[in-house]
């Protein structure tokens, strides 16, 4: 059955999306909370928000200072899908098994073979979340759609100015219903409480999950990035794929206390499909898989700290340039893997999602790109992240690029030699360098200056 959408843009509560991308998970990616405010209308340039809701709000409800997050028109690619919906230039299909799901990951160009999948209750939809009934979680380059059976689609969405902005999808017939909210999703979603604030982001997380979901260890959750070790991520996840004798917590169930005295015998790696662990019929694939995980992982980290660096870029402040600068180091270190643990032994997932993963890439006349996998001993043969092509990358106020840009020049041409970038062989910066001098005519530009 083909739809349209509503024509307006309703006030309604978003699931945390834990990425467990997508808050307090066990999770894309706790990825995602709410959206956009009430009384937001769909038109020519997406979700265009009105005037924010009147009465007390919380500090992350408000407005942004220098950028205007509640009010600004919104070009992520769910508010371009929006637009599209409502000019009658595209349709969502229902489908009885899950909905909108199917229709809404071709719309907007997300691969089934990128699923991953969380099991722990990290999000305000909790209750239908259980090592038997996880949340499926779907993602590309821009957007990251979270799918939990008899529940709304949740939606995280990138803005090139704005950042992540959160939607929800009813999954309901026969019109498509799209809602975005901002409070509550921005309680967890806004990054002042642990990393200085005014700054929508997204987690990754991994914690110790119960057989009801619930996640059974506060102080064993944590915050995931490409510095902690494969045996402490997944935790509340599944994962499929092979690594050797390499651990981590995935598909572990903690059904006492006394498991914790025999973590090692509970591990369960190297699976290939999750047929044996819980009924699949109502998820695209049998998988969770690992590469997928780790790209995941990796691009909403950059990401964060890209709508970091275009916040502090925009604030009017005494030590702006400091600021600027700070902000620009700590994302050309993660940009450039710096301390990220190394693989002992290699790792292989499903090939689907390798293929449509480079499918994507922007090549150099060699025939190389920053989207090659490794998989033997690191993520990417060349270790400088891919998402330094995206939009949001390219949007950054120019200062802030220039800062990133010279600094990175420093490093790959050999200029900087400290002991943070020591892992880069003078093949990597050589190579890294040919590949940006072919495929970002910005960076020759500020270089060549």
């Amino acid at each position: 059955m083909t739809s349209r959408p509503s024509s307006s843009v309703s006030r309604a509560p978003l699931a945390v999306f834990g990425v467990a991308v997508l808050g307090a998970l066990a999770v894309l990616v706790a990825l995602f909370g709410y959206g956009a405010p009430s009384g937001a209308r769909a038109g020519r340039e997406g979700v265009v928000p009105t005037e924010p809701a009147a009465g007390p709000v919380l500090r992350y409800a408000s407005e942004y200072p220098t950028i205007p997050y509640l009010t600004a028109a919104r070009r992520d690619p769910v508010a371009a899908l929006i637009g599209r919906l409502e000019r009658g230039e595209a349709a969502l299909d229902y489908r009885a098994e899950r909905g909108y799901l199917d229709s809404l990951l071709a719309a907007l160009d997300i691969d089934p073979a990128s699923q991953t999948l969380v099991f722990s209750q990290t999000s305000l939809q909790g209750q239908l979340i259980t090592p038997s009934t996880p949340r499926a979680i779907y993602f590309n380059d821009d957007a990251y759609v979270a799918y939990v059976q008899r529940a709304p689609l949740e939606i995280a969405s990138l803005d090139p100015e704005l950042g992540p902005v959160f939607y929800l999808l009813e999954q309901t017939a026969p019109q498509p219903k799209f809602s975005a909210e901002l409070g509550h999703c921005l309680s967890c979603h806004d990054s002042y409480s642990l990393s200085g604030g005014g700054a929508p982001r997204l987690i990754v997380g991994s914690g110790y999950t119960g057989k009801t979901g619930m996640l059974v260890s506060h102080e064993g959750w944590i915050l995931v990035s490409d510095r902690t070790p494969l045996k402490s991520r997944w935790g509340g996840w599944y994962v499929t794929g092979r690594h050797g004798d390499q651990v981590h917590l995935g598909n572990m169930v903690i059904k006492t206390i006394y498991d914790f005295d025999k973590l090692e015998e509970l591990r369960v790696g190297n699976v290939d499909a999750l047929d044996a662990l819980f009924d699949v019929a109502p998820y695209l694939t049998n998988k969770s898989d690992i590469v997928a995980l780790l790209v995941l992982q990796h691009q909403a980290d950059v990401q964060n700290l890209i709508t970091r660096l275009r916040y502090d870029a925009r604030t009017p402040a005494a030590n702006r340039t400091e600021l600027v600068a700070e902000t620009a180091e700590r994302l050309l270190k993660m940009m450039l893997f710096v301390d990220a643990v190394e693989y002992t032994a290699p790792i292989s997932g499903d090939s689907r999602f390798v293929e449509q993963f480079a499918s994507r890439a922007v090549r150099d006349p060699q025939g190389r790109s920053l989207r090659d996998l490794d998989l033997t001993r690191r993520l990417f043969r060349y270790p400088l992240s891919f998402v330094i092509d995206s939009p949001a990358f390219d949007a950054l106020p120019d200062d802030a690029k220039r800062v990133f840009y010279t600094r990175l020049h420093e490093v790959l041409s050999g200029a900087d030699t400290s002991a943070d970038f020591a892992h880069l062989t003078p093949e990597d910066r050589n190579a890294i360098l040919e590949i940006l001098t072919a495929t970002k005519p910005d960076f020759v530009g500020v270089v060549a200056d």
